[in-house]
């Protein structure tokens, strides 16, 4: 299925994209050298008929007008079509689970045996499926999946890249969506620290009423947020990149698909001449929440961006963090895994001798 997928979209894919799109799949029987070798012919067939308008007209016949609900003594399902039935739904039972992509909640049915008596479905609500370009940001609505939400944002920030690709797998990311990954909070999830250092905002939605909020500041403690209850993130509000702004994401992880992040770090740096005039770290895995590096921030405002501070920078990330050891890594490889991913952005940043990324990227392909 994920080749018939690739099929459908690229008629001509490379080694690299056939493996990053078998990425999410685990062969027990054959290995990946006939599959990939098949895949790498599969353009020599005739392409199939494919009306796709016909598809689209079919599917919007058989689509629902008004909410879906299933009910009975023990538990109940809601599937709302509209953005005012839903807050009023989730004001009224703000105990009840919100589904989005199900890539974590079906995680806690099938893996916790979780009971979860009460839902509320958001995939089927027109407004939060929107992609809206601004002339300062891109908003996106919690129903729109990884792959959409990441496809609008790569154009503005390429430099993200890499950890878009990284991030699980492509039928993960078909079906999860970008502010599911942001609501649910987990101190190892790789969007935060991007968002945070981009200076990313969210919107939430109670009823009738929406405040907008920094993303930094949705997070509290472990799984706890700045949120009331009945209160939902309606949308992640990304700005335009700023001009003179150096960007980097890098995502430290045991295997290079398909594992959760030891450490993820973001840094977001404007100089001014020789002085940083400003910079955002923001880091995954190294506390109870995303968080940023506000010490070292501090520190490094107004300082030159050289060798020494660097090095200097590097001993005050000791100061904002206290990692935990656990079975991804050790609390002394997370503080010393950070400051030198600290050094390597000042490697590809520094004035007037700035290595390219691919100097400094173990995944590089050189020729």
């Amino acid at each position: 299925m994920s080749m018939f997928a690739l099929y459908q979209h690229n008629r001509t894919p490379d080694r690299a994209e056939i493996d990053d799109a078998l990425s999410g799949n685990l062969c027990r029987c054959t290995g990946y050298r006939p599959i990939v070798d098949a895949c790498l012919h599969m353009h020599e067939y005739p392409e199939p008929d494919n009306d796709e308008k016909r598809l689209i007209a079919q599917l919007r016949e058989i689509q629902r007008g008004q909410r879906l609900t299933l009910e009975n003594a023990e538990a109940s399902y809601h599937a709302p079509i509209a953005l005012d039935d839903l807050a009023a739904l989730y004001q009224q039972n703000p105990d009840a689970q919100i589904l989005a992509g199900g890539t974590d909640v079906g995680l806690w049915v099938t893996k916790q045996l979780r009971e979860l008596p009460a839902m509320i479905y958001l995939g089927d609500v027109v407004e939060l499926k929107q992609i809206k370009n601004g002339t300062d940001a891109i908003e996106i609505g919690a129903a729109v999946t990884l792959t959409d939400a990441f496809a609008a944002l790569q154009p503005h920030y390429p430099e993200l890249g890499e950890m878009f690709r990284r991030f699980a797998s492509v039928p993960v990311r078909n079906a999860g969506t970008l502010v599911g990954n942001i609501a649910n909070g987990s101190p190892i999830g790789d969007a935060m620290p991007a968002l945070i250092a981009i200076g990313a905002r969210v919107r939430l939605r109670r009823g009738r009423d929406s405040r907008e909020l920094e993303l930094e500041d949705l997070y509290l403690d472990y799984m706890q947020n700045a949120m009331q209850p009945g209160e939902f993130v309606e949308a992640v509000i990304v700005p335009r990149p700023e001009a003179g702004t150096q960007l980097r994401c890098y995502k430290l992880s045991k295997r290079f698909d398909q594992d959760i992040s030891a450490v993820c770090a973001a840094f977001a740096l404007r100089l001014d001449g020789d002085q940083v005039a400003d910079i955002r770290i923001a880091l995954g895995g190294m506390a109870a929440i995303p968080k940023r590096a506000s010490q070292t921030e501090d520190y490094l405002r107004g300082e030159p961006w050289n060798e020494f501070t660097l090095v200097t920078a590097g001993q005050k990330l000791a100061a904002d963090f206290t990692p935990l050891s656990d079975m991804r890594a050790s609390s002394d490889y997370r503080s010393r895994a950070t400051a030198n991913l600290l050094h390597r952005f000042y490697l590809e940043t520094r004035i007037g001798d700035a290595l390219p990324p691919a100097a400094v990227n173990v995944f590089a392909v050189t020729g």
